[in-house]
């Protein structure tokens, strides 16, 4: 019993490392209103937005090895994407660098992940094994492609969207949209990893985790 508590909460607190900074972001645009005679022009919200997100992200990963005690490879690449592409929407005062960082992290993650698998290797076993203790190596396996090609359909998706809707618009459907997809595709993979050896009682477990996205 008391180990089961702290292992949901830190399910939570991961998603919250995942989708705080979004939410910064989020919150700063929508709210903070520049002075009209701002040197960042109309894309103010968006620039001050860009830097608060990557102040949270930074804090992010800074809080994930304080809590955690290690920073896990995949928060350590999106966090670097996130202050990188956020310094070219800074300089080059365009926020499709913004919309675009989410598919270039989709699309590593996907592609690292099925190329493993095509190599029989299951590289997100690195990731969650603790989380999902007694999972067989071709459950593994067949976790690691699931969420590779998953990864990669969220990347056409956000292309999509981006095209489609307004800025404001698209980022209300990182929560309203991709959060949600996220969290049901965790769910659709306890099935096979109880197939797959997984314990019982980790099931409950199971549904919070899921690899770190980078958001």
């Amino acid at each position: 019993m008391t180990t089961d508590k702290p292992e949901a909460k830190s399910g939570w607190l991961n998603t919250l490392v995942d989708y705080g900074p979004l939410l910064v972001f989020l919150g700063v645009y929508k709210f903070y209103q520049p002075p009209e005679d701002s040197t960042f022009g109309e894309i103010a919200a968006v620039i001050y937005g860009t830097i608060a997100f990557m102040v949270a992200a930074v804090i992010a990963l800074l809080f994930s090895k304080w809590k955690f005690g290690k920073v896990s490879p995949m928060l350590i690449l999106s966090t670097t994407l996130i202050v990188g592409f956020g310094a070219l929407t800074i300089w080059l005062r365009d926020e499709r660098f913004i919309q675009f960082k989410p598919t270039a992290i989709y699309l590593l993650f996907g592609l690292v992940l099925v190329g493993g698998w095509l190599r029989g290797k299951a590289l997100l076993k690195i990731l969650l094994e603790a989380a999902f203790e007694g999972v067989s190596d071709e459950g593994w396996l067949k976790l690691s492609r699931n969420w590779g090609l998953f990864f990669l359909a969220l990347a056409v998706l956000n292309e999509i969207l981006r095209a489609q809707m307004t800025f404001e618009s698209w980022l209300w459907a990182k929560f309203w949209v991709f959060m949600p997809l996220s969290f049901l595709f965790t769910f659709s993979q306890i099935p096979m990893l109880l197939k797959h050896g997984l314990d019982v009682g980790q099931e409950q477990e199971a549904a919070t985790k899921q690899p770190p996205t980078g958001e």
